[in-house]
């Protein structure tokens, strides 16, 4: 990762989009139309399909989006009169018909075996979205009941393709939560995000029936903001805190399973070097990061000994979310030799380094990786104009052009 940001911010700063865009009405409607599709096609392969993601990241929004318009039969589980309805499940759930929707799965996971049973009738009149603010490991029984009858999606907040390129700046600082993205003000974003983080440990945490104290989870959440974009070190961080290993494990893990916290694996390959073994730690939304350290607005943290680093979570987000990149994983070695992200892809093996230059160059790690890892081709994402070629199967991308067509089009081999 090579920090340099302040020419580059400049240079972006200069686009006519940035400014077209800082006109704009900051409550313009964003429609999901790509994830409204996913939804259509996952219902016509499964008869239940799971929407997860973070609380207040949009799924509410988009399941009422999807089902306007057709007959569907509504359960908000923090509702009291909802739950009340379902006091009965066999009974009510049992007669409907057509789509259901369940939104807040998690606070009643007993219904996924009665979900599995609906699911598996041969006169089968209803289909199930459900939504939840857990992943399926945290919200026990989802995959176990369901196998082989669930499809999952996965949603997060806003990305570029669908705030579009311009909004850039915008989406790394406040990050991609719509309250946050869509407020009027920096102000107005900051406060909203603190909110979240509160109830976030104060409410979310206690109803999926974990039982640690908010103020020792926030602790260990802003320590980790320090560790955004690092390997993680368990007793680094226990020492810290003074706790032990096994404890901040735990809290590393809750953060995971409820979307807040990436953790980006290492891969190994038997190539005679001592390889890094520890996962790397990402902030999944930016505007998080930003929150937990008290950074408002651009200049903040730019000038933060962070930046370098969210700028790296940021593109490497927002990489494998618009690359449609399911499994993916960073390689280094104890010499110094690293990749930011490496995949498969149709059988061929594929890296990317991110550089927050608007000139990056070739460097010796991507050259190790290249040849250690026997790359099919390696992507430099970096806020450039357009994309050109840098080296024989090198080319550098900007986060405007990336997406599953790139995937389809490997960098150039250059003749030597």
């Amino acid at each position: 990762m090579d920090y340099r940001p302040w020419p580059l911010l400049y240079c972006l700063d200069n686009s006519d989009g940035i400014s077209e865009y800082s006109r704009m009405s900051a409550k313009r409607k964003i429609v999901r139309k790509a994830r409204l599709e996913q939804i259509r096609t996952a219902l016509r392969r499964a008869p239940v399909v799971a929407l997860l993601g973070p609380r207040q990241c949009g799924k509410t929004t988009l399941a009422r989006a999807f089902v306007a318009g057709r007959p569907c039969t509504y359960f908000d589980l923090e509702s009291p009169a909802d739950l009340r309805q379902l006091e009965n499940p066999d009974y009510v759930l049992g007669r409907a018909t057509g789509l259901v929707v369940i939104d807040e799965i998690q606070v009643r996971p007993d219904l996924f075996p009665l979900l599995r049973v609906l699911a598996d009738r041969p006169e089968r009149s209803a289909q199930f979205l459900i939504l939840g603010s857990a992943s399926p490991a945290l919200v026990k029984g989802a995959s176990e009941s369901l196998a082989g009858r669930i499809e999952f999606i996965d949603l997060h907040g806003f990305d570029l393709e669908e705030t579009g390129a311009a909004a850039w700046e915008r989406l790394w600082i406040r990050g991609g939560f719509p309250a946050s993205f869509l407020a009027a003000t920096d102000e107005d974003s900051l406060a909203w995000r603190e909110g979240l983080i509160r109830t976030y440990l104060q409410r979310d945490i206690p109803e999926l029936g974990i039982h640690i104290p908010a103020a020792a989870l926030r602790r260990f959440w802003t320590l980790l903001a320090h560790y955004h974009g690092r390997t993680w070190n368990a007793s680094e961080v226990s020492r810290a805190l003074g706790m032990s290993d096994k404890t901040v494990r735990g809290y590393l893990d809750i953060l995971a399973d409820t979307f807040m916290i990436r953790q980006l694996q290492p891969w190994h390959e038997n190539v005679g070097k001592r390889q890094v073994k520890a996962p790397k730690i990402y902030f999944r939304d930016l505007g998080l990061l930003h929150a937990l350290l008290a950074l408002p607005d651009l200049p903040s943290v730019i000038g933060h000994p962070i930046g370098g680093f969210s700028w790296e979570g940021f593109a490497l987000e927002q990489v494998i979310r618009l690359g449609r990149i399911d499994d993916c994983y960073f390689w280094g070695t104890y010499g110094g030799a690293e990749l930011d992200l490496f995949f498969l892809h149709g059988g061929r093996r594929f890296g990317v380094e991110v550089k927050f230059s608007d000139a990056p160059g070739v460097t010796r790690s991507m050259t190790a990786a290249m040849e250690t890892l026997r790359l099919d081709g390696l992507w430099v994402v970096a806020p450039v104009k357009s994309r050109y070629p840098l080296a024989p199967g090198v080319e550098v991308c900007p986060l405007s052009e990336w997406g599953p067509a790139r995937l389809k089009q490997p960098p150039v081999k250059l003749e030597t």
